[in-house]
């Protein structure tokens, strides 16, 4: 998907810009997908690719919305990333490259994976 970063700004909020273009993160506990626990599907919210199921959500505690893996492992791409003096794997929108957030391996089973993810960066689609 090939937009230019004004077209991005044009069709995305100040906080999703800063999130999904710039790679920020809002702050812990702000998001409205924090507490969710309506069934059905989280998509990126620049693009409306599907990326996260209800099924794999769960209370990490941490403050963001937490899922054990992908709806399917090809519509998010992980990129090492160094910033911040750490050593993460972000988590990328595989169809526009959109920051969504980053895994870590201290996640439920089956995967052990925590899909840490930004609430503005997901939009939600509820399913009966």
């Amino acid at each position: 998907m090939e937009k230019s970063e004004d077209e991005w700004r044009e069709e995305l909020t100040d906080e999703q810009y800063y999130v999904l273009r710039q790679k920020g993160t809002e702050r812990p506990f702000t998001g409205k997908y924090v507490d969710n626990k309506e069934k059905g599907v989280y998509k990126c919210a620049a693009c409306g690719n599907p990326l996260f199921s209800s099924e794999t959500k769960f209370h990490s505690g941490t403050g963001w919305p937490s899922f054990y893996e992908p709806i399917e492992d090809q519509n998010v791409e992980k990129k090492e990333d160094l910033s911040h003096g750490m050593r993460r794997t972000e988590v990328l929108c595989s169809k526009c490259q959109g920051h969504l957030g980053h895994i870590f391996e201290d996640g439920p089973k089956p995967t052990g994976k925590r899909f840490c993810i930004n609430s503005i960066s997901l939009d939600f689609e509820e399913k009966d």
